[in-house]
């Protein structure tokens, strides 16, 4: 008799689309620089992995996938954004989490509320946020504030789009730092 994997019994609900490896090539990176706005085009492969669910103060139940995004420039194949993070899901009230860690020193946890049917997960959240919030390095506040982060991902079949903008305040500005790709389920 076979043993079946504990994981595979989760509901992930909205979050079960994105379970598996995706790659794009179409990616835009628009960032700030002191005195212009650098446009890098980028590929990326980021892996949905199934890791179960988790019960907090014995009353919430969250259904977990981790998740891993390497994206490297098309113009000299070098990464220049890696990044790892939680995506969750609160069957109870359809609340969705998203984490993201980068080897910047920062961190956002951000969220929202998904509707049930739709192909759509959006997150927000903000650097002063009583919710969701943004955690940063004494040098980022300083020298590269994230001042609220936003996203939005549709995943329809084997493909996946998503936006995003982190607000910054660089350089003695405000700066909307977009990225945007859509990929393709490879595994």
């Amino acid at each position: 008799m076979s043993e079946v994997d504990p994981v595979m019994l989760v509901d992930y609900g909205p979050l079960q689309a994105l379970i598996g490896v995706w790659e794009g090539d179409q990616g835009m990176d628009v960032s700030p620089e002191p005195d212009a706005v650098e446009e890098n085009p980028y590929y990326e492969t980021i892996v949905f992995e199934a890791a179960g669910d988790v019960t907090n103060a014995e009353t919430q139940k969250l259904s977990i996938l981790r998740y891993h995004q390497v994206v490297k420039r098309k113009r000299n194949d070098e990464v220049f954004h890696d990044q790892i993070g939680y995506w969750t899901w609160d069957r109870s009230d359809n609340t969705i989490s998203f984490s993201l860690a980068i080897p910047r020193a920062v961190t956002v946890l951000a969220g929202g509320q998904w509707q049930p049917g739709s192909n759509e997960l959006s997150v927000k959240a903000t650097a002063d946020g009583a919710d969701w919030g943004i955690s940063q390095s004494p040098f980022m506040l300083a020298k590269a504030k994230t001042t609220a982060f936003e996203m939005a991902v549709t995943v329809d079949g084997d493909s996946l789009r998503y936006r995003q903008t982190t607000f910054l305040s660089i350089y003695g500005k405000e700066f909307p730092h977009t990225d945007e790709n859509t990929l393709k389920r490879v595994g």
